[in-house]
C-alpha cells in the first residue's frame, strides 16, 4: 500500500509592510520557523496600485542565508555593495547568498502596472554563513519549463523536477538543503505525482485555484505543509498555480534579528556591532 504523505498544518499569510512601505503578504516568518527549516520566509507580492510597491526597497543588509526572489510580473532593480546590478523581469530570478554580509537594494523599473511575485529565504548552513556573498540574475528563457503529459505546465527553478515520465533539473542546485522550487500551473482536470526525497520538508503554496493534496482540499491563499516521508498526489479540478517548496531541513539552531539569520545571539550581536562599525561587508 502506497503511504502518502501528511498534511500537518495549514497557515493563511498576514498582510504586512516592509522596505520603504511596500504592502505584501507574509505567507510564513517568524515566530516558530523552525518548523520550515531550511526555510525561513515567504512573502507574495501583488498590486496594479503604484502607492503599494512604488517606494521599493531601498539600501539594506543581510547576513547569514539566502533570497529568492521570482516575479510573475512587473520590473526590479538590483543593486548591491559588491557593483552587481541586475534587472529582473516578468518570469525571471534573482539568487543572491548573502552569507558573511551584502548590502542591496531592491527598486521598482515601472511607475504603473502590476508587480506581483514572491521572495522566499533558505538558509545556509553554519559552516557557509560567514562565506562569500554572491549574486546571480536568472532571465526568463535560462530558466527550464516544460509541460507534462497530463498538461501541468512547470517552471523549474532550483533542484529536479521528476513525476516519473519527465525529469528535468532546475536552473539552480544547491548542495546540503537540496532545494526543489517549482511553480506548478495544473489546468481544470490535471493531475501531478511529483517525487520528492524522504526526508524533505515540503511546503506547497496555493496562490490561484484550488488544489487537492492527497485527497485533502487546499483553498486559494493557503500554505500546506507536509510530512517528511511519502508519495505526493496533487490534482485540481478547477484549475491551479502553486509553489511547490522543498528542502532538506539543516536541523541547526536558528536565531532572528530583521535581516540577520545565525546559529546563536552571540552571532546575531556580532552582525549588529559589525553593521554599525562598517564590518559586515568586509
Amino acid at each position: 500500500m502506497t503511504q502518502f504523505r501528511q498534511v500537518l498544518s495549514q497557515h493563511i499569510g498576514q498582510a504586512t509592510a516592509d522596505g520603504a512601505g511596500v504592502r505584501l503578504t507574509r505567507v510564513f516568518g517568524g515566530a516558530g520557523i523552525e518548523r520550515f527549516d531550511p526555510f525561513l520566509m515567504l512573502d507574495e507580492f501583488g498590486s496594479d496600485n503604484p502607492d503599494d510597491y512604488i517606494a521599493g526597497f531601498p539600501p539594506h543588509p543581510h547576513r547569514g542565508f539566502e533570497t529568492i526572489t521570482y516575479m510573475l510580473e512587473g520590473r526590479m532593480r538590483h543593486e548591491d555593495h559588491l557593483g552587481n546590478v541586475g534587472l529582473l523581469q516578468s518570469g525571471g530570478v534573482q539568487w543572491m547568498t548573502a552569507a558573511r554580509g551584502i548590502i542591496h537594494s531592491e527598486m521598482p523599473e515601472q511607475q504603473e502596472g502590476v508587480m506581483r511575485g514572491f521572495q522566499l529565504w533558505l538558509n545556509l548552513p553554519a559552516k557557509d554563513k560567514l562565506g562569500d556573498a554572491g549574486y546571480r540574475d536568472y532571465a526568463p528563457e535560462e530558466i527550464p519549463r516544460l509541460v507534462t503529459p497530463d498538461g501541468v505546465a512547470v517552471t523549474v527553478i532550483a533542484g529536479q523536477f521528476d513525476d516519473g515520465q519527465v525529469q528535468q533539473a532546475g536552473a539552480v542546485q544547491r548542495p546540503h538543503t537540496l532545494p526543489q522550487l517549482f511553480d506548478l500551473q495544473l489546468p481544470p482536470g490535471a493531475r501531478l505525482a511529483p517525487r520528492l526525497a524522504d526526508g524533505q520538508r515540503v511546503l506547497l503554496y496555493v496562490y490561484e485555484g484550488e488544489l487537492g493534496v492527497n485527497g485533502h482540499a487546499i483553498g486559494k491563499s493557503r500554505l500546506v505543509r507536509l510530512s517528511e516521508k511519502g508519495a505526493l498526489e496533487l490534482a485540481s479540478e478547477t484549475g491551479a498555480r502553486v509553489l511547490l517548496i522543498a528542502g532538506t531541513p539543516l536541523d541547526e539552531p536558528i536565531v532572528q534579528y530583521g535581516p540577520f539569520v545565525m546559529n546563536s545571539r552571540e552571532e546575531i550581536e556580532q552582525a549588529l556591532r559589525d553593521f554599525r562599525d562598517d564590518k559586515l561587508t568586509a
